[in-house]
């Protein structure tokens, strides 16, 4: 009798899992018998939907007084600007924002009425000096009288007027109305105000290298409270430096400006640069003519080569030679219209 009570205990024993088998239901994954282990460094989803969430939700926040400008970038590295402050291309919010750049940690504010994007922005002991032609502009006497009496000189020399050259540049710039617009050595912003009046553009930015220019601009600029409100902006940039993202921009404008450049190559070069493919850069200065050039530019060439300009502190050029400045800095489709001294040129950045 005892021996079949051990026979059966034994068969029991053998016919059911062995105790150390019997695991969980819920740790059997796919047949195994021990739990998988997670591995490290990859979150579940659940934890990786709430960290995009939190995520979002900081972004959200920090949208209210923080975001990357599209076009300002720092004429050090040439890398986009982070801006602290309201959003927006216009006086008010620019002159509420800090900027800085994330490359090379240097900051620029408007601590006057426009924004100082130079090269020496922030400096307390360097100093330098531009050339003659160029400080001229800086004078806060020239400055006040540009627009009152100085410009209207020019059409002794073939310049047609305000209005028509205005015109004029509107036809050119066509292709690209909608765009951000750069008004470069704007001066007092004679031509920046009726491209931000017209409405043709997203945005206007003057630009120039005379704090007092711009300080006169703004002058003009507050006496209409359309334009307060505007998206318009007052920079103040080296033309050979230009503070913007390359291909960022869609149409420059230089009015009377070129022959007061320390580097015109430099300038059109810098202007190529920022273009968005199929840009376009209009400009507008005085032919090497008699008048202001009492020697022929075939006699001079071979003594500029070798002692550099001889004949005034402006450059003043040819049509052959700005054209050939032109497409030496990639920009194509160039033409232009003379009227004596007065010569409108364009060309388009290449797509």
């Amino acid at each position: 009798m005892e021996l079949l009570v051990r026979a059966a205990a034994a068969a029991a024993a053998s016919s059911s899992p062995h105790p150390s088998l019997q695991l969980p239901r819920r740790a059997c994954v796919a047949g195994l018998g021990r739990p998988r282990p997670r591995r490290p460094g990859f979150p579940s989803l659940r934890a990786a939907a709430a960290a995009a969430t939190a995520v979002e939700s900081e972004t959200k926040e920090q949208q209210n007084d923080t975001s990357e400008t599209e076009v300002f970038a720092c004429p050090v590295c040439y890398v986009p600007l982070i801006r602290k402050g309201p959003p927006g291309i216009n006086l008010p919010a620019i002159y509420r924002s800090g900027f800085k750049c994330s490359k090379c940690n240097k900051s620029f504010t408007s601590k006057d009425i426009f924004l100082d994007l130079t090269v020496t922005s922030g400096t307390k002991e360097y100093t330098e000096q531009k050339p003659a032609r160029t400080e001229l502009f800086r004078s806060p006497l020239v400055s006040f009288l540009y627009e009152r009496g100085w410009r209207q000189n020019f059409n002794r020399s073939g310049f047609p007027g305000l209005d028509e050259e205005f015109q004029m540049a509107q036809d050119y710039f066509q292709p690209v109305a909608g765009g951000i617009l750069l008004d470069v050595s704007c001066g007092s912003g004679l031509f920046t105000r009726k491209f931000a009046k017209s409405g043709t553009y997203s945005a206007v930015i003057a630009l120039d290298f005379s704090e007092n220019m711009l300080r006169q601009c703004y002058e003009f600029i507050k006496q209409e409270d359309t334009l307060l409100n505007a998206n318009l902006a007052l920079v103040r940039a080296d033309i050979s430096r230009l503070p913007f993202a390359s291909c960022s921009v869609d149409a420059i404008h230089a009015g009377a400006a070129i022959h007061c450049w320390p580097s015109p190559s430099n300038a059109v070069a810098e202007i190529s640069r920022v273009l968005k493919p199929g840009g376009v850069f209009v400009g507008t200065t005085f032919l090497s003519s008699p008048r202001n050039n009492p020697f022929s530019v075939e006699a001079l060439r071979p003594l500029r080569q070798i002692v550099g300009p001889v004949n005034t502190s402006y450059n003043y050029f040819t049509e052959g030679e700005l054209e050939d400045l032109c497409k030496s800095c990639g920009l194509v489709n160039y033409s232009s219209k003379v009227q004596r001294s007065f010569i409108m040129f364009s060309g388009q950045k290449a797509y």
